[in-house]
């Protein structure tokens, strides 16, 4: 698919929920979100009637995401349901990987092929600060079990203030590059204000190359992460969706003020 800039457009970001197990606190507020109806959710068999339609029409790498993807019951049969889609050449997911010890090799085993793990700081007080309570070592075995399982590359995203020589990341890489990870710095953004940078070490960020559209866990395919745009694949059905938000996705993101990163998936 081509956008009005010419842009090749075949990523498809799913975000399976607006929970997570976390309150990072440059993702959640700290009194929390209204959350969204379980009945309002998209059902499994919805996600992957539509991913099957993006991927007729050019979709060929998709990624879950979140909230949390893994706090979400049966996620694992997501996953095997996507990968029986023939087309999708990259099925990934993006995790806080404090579940991941536990269901690496169930994800491998359905047919998921990557993870990419949020970490910001290897300091255990620095963690529970930044995610409000979380242990740094489920996020260390997590990374442990996708790579024995076989998720590879295992790629880790790490959020900065301003740049990656900063203590925390300058030891993120570190550790990294011990243990055969690949790390990516992502500066630390608001969806209000529309402030963003090109993602150090990965793509994102770059509006002239950006390939994405992103689907909310309530059914909204939105064409731009600072954009307010959003279209209702239960209303207008999945090809019609993919048209208006093909159409609508704008040269250059601006702001979004109808959702959060606990909902779009970053």
């Amino acid at each position: 698919m081509l956008d009005r800039f010419n842009r090749h457009i075949n990523y498809l970001r799913v975000s399976v929920t607006d929970r997570c197990n976390l309150r990072c606190r440059y993702c959640m507020p700290e009194e929390g979100i209204t959350l969204i109806r379980h009945e309002d959710v998209l059902t499994y068999d919805e996600i992957t009637a539509f991913t099957r339609v993006a991927v007729a029409a050019g979709i060929s790498r998709v990624r879950i995401t979140g909230g949390e993807p893994l706090v979400r019951k049966g996620v694992t049969e997501l996953v095997r349901m996507l990968s029986g889609i023939e087309g999708i050449t990259d099925l990934s997911m993006t995790t806080n990987g404090i579940l991941l010890a536990d269901n690496a090799v169930a994800l491998a085993e359905a047919g998921l092929m990557r993870v990419n793990v949020s970490l910001d700081t290897l300091d255990p007080e620095k963690y529970r600060y930044v995610t409000r309570g979380g242990e740094l070592h489920s996020v260390i075995r997590g990374i442990e079990a996708a790579q024995k399982a076989g998720l590879r590359p295992v790629k880790i995203n790490c959020v900065i203030k301003s740049n990656p020589d900063e203590t925390d990341a300058r030891e993120v890489a570190e550790f990294c590059m011990k243990e055969g990870l690949e790390v990516r710095f992502i500066r630390q953004m608001d969806l209000a204000s529309g402030t963003f940078s090109v993602v150090h070490g990965g793509t994102g960020g770059h509006c002239a190359k950006c390939n994405r559209l992103r689907l909310t866990p309530e059914g909204m395919l939105r064409p731009c992460l600072f954009s307010d745009r959003g279209f209702s694949i239960r209303e207008l059905g999945a090809e019609e969706a993919l048209r208006l938000a093909l159409e609508a996705k704008p040269e250059r993101g601006t702001a979004n003020h109808v959702n959060g990163f606990y909902n779009i998936g970053g």
